[in-house]
């Protein structure tokens, strides 16, 4: 019921965004940003057909995404990475991701580029809120665009109710 309740909010919030788009592309998109970055590279042909099936005839319009993408391109460039389609698709699913859950964890093996993926997210959100903050007379409560501070855990350092939270259970007395 999770996954339901994500595409949902996931729905209402490019809903919100816009408002005058087909709604059968917006529950397609909202589905495909919930679920793709989920699964392994095998799975992801098997999961477009099943969504073809679903969603006969309706294609996806290019996203702009305006300031950000031009400020991901720089950002990969100043780093000295090359922009490979994979690389950069991966890092819009953790943009799309963060937009509609509460937290996350990136998981993959080691040389993924699990880390520079969200380094260059981090980095590139934080020159457009600069550039933003800088060029505009924008009250601070209308500007979307926030600086991204992360705080990096090892998850054995702590323990499992210090991440996650725990119920404490009231005793009668």
């Amino acid at each position: 019921m999770r996954a339901v309740r994500s595409t949902i909010n996931a729905a209402g919030l490019l809903k919100r965004e816009n408002p005058d788009q087909d709604e059968t592309q917006i529950v397609l998109k909202a589905v495909m940003d919930i679920n793709l970055p989920k699964f392994l590279k095998n799975d992801i042909p098997l999961f477009k057909n099943i969504l073809s099936d679903l969603f006969p005839g309706v294609e996806l319009a290019k996203p702009n995404l305006g300031l950000l993408e031009q400020s991901v391109q720089n950002t990969i460039k100043e780093l000295k990475l090359d922009p490979v389609d994979q690389f950069v698709t991966k890092i819009w699913q953790l943009f799309d991701t963060m937009n509609v859950r509460h937290g996350l964890m990136l998981v993959g093996p080691t040389g993924s580029g699990k880390t520079v993926s969200y380094q260059v997210l981090k980095d590139a959100i934080n020159k457009v809120a600069l550039d933003v903050n800088i060029a505009s007379d924008v009250e601070l409560e209308e500007n979307p665009w926030r600086k991204v501070q992360c705080r990096i855990l090892n998850p054995k350092s702590i323990l499992n109710e210090q991440i996650y939270g725990q119920l404490n259970q009231m005793t009668k007395e």
